[in-house]
């Protein structure tokens, strides 16, 4: 706490001034004083627009630095275009993928699933440190 606060809440207990006059005297010194700065890698409160894969190699070799950007917008025009994909397709993909282990049925990806993906992709960080690299997972 600082001493302005000190002194103005040592006023209110004194009786100088009133409750409401010391909240004022309060909100005063909060809007005079700077917000903080943001920690690296935060961002604003809002709607996330990106998500982001950073991986750093660590290799005593030469140090390696991959840094992906992908919009979300990306991902939902991708799930809206997939709506196009003939069924027979969709099913061959799918077989594809499952053959590569990834357990992803297309036919199944609605918008509006999508969204709450987003959403929750919103408040994910990840970060992964290993002897030889470091990944971040993370929306912006």
């Amino acid at each position: 706490m600082n001493e302005q606060r000190k002194d103005i809440l040592g006023m209110l207990a004194e009786g100088k001034i009133t409750a409401e006059e010391a909240d004022q005297l309060i909100a005063a010194l909060d809007q005079d004083r700077p917000s903080p700065a943001p920690s690296p890698g935060a961002r604003p409160k809002g709607r996330a627009r990106y998500l982001r894969v950073v991986v750093e190699t660590l290799d005593a070799g030469e140090p390696g630095r991959i840094n992906v950007r992908i919009p979300l917008q990306l991902l939902r025009a991708g799930v809206q275009l997939a709506a196009l994909i003939p069924p027979q397709a969709l099913d061959r993909a799918n077989a594809e993928l499952a053959k590569s282990g990834v357990p992803l049925d297309l036919t199944q990806l609605k918008p509006e699933q999508l969204e709450a993906l987003v959403e929750h992709l919103d408040e994910l960080t990840l970060e992964v440190e290993q002897p030889d690299a470091q990944v971040r997972v993370f929306c912006e």
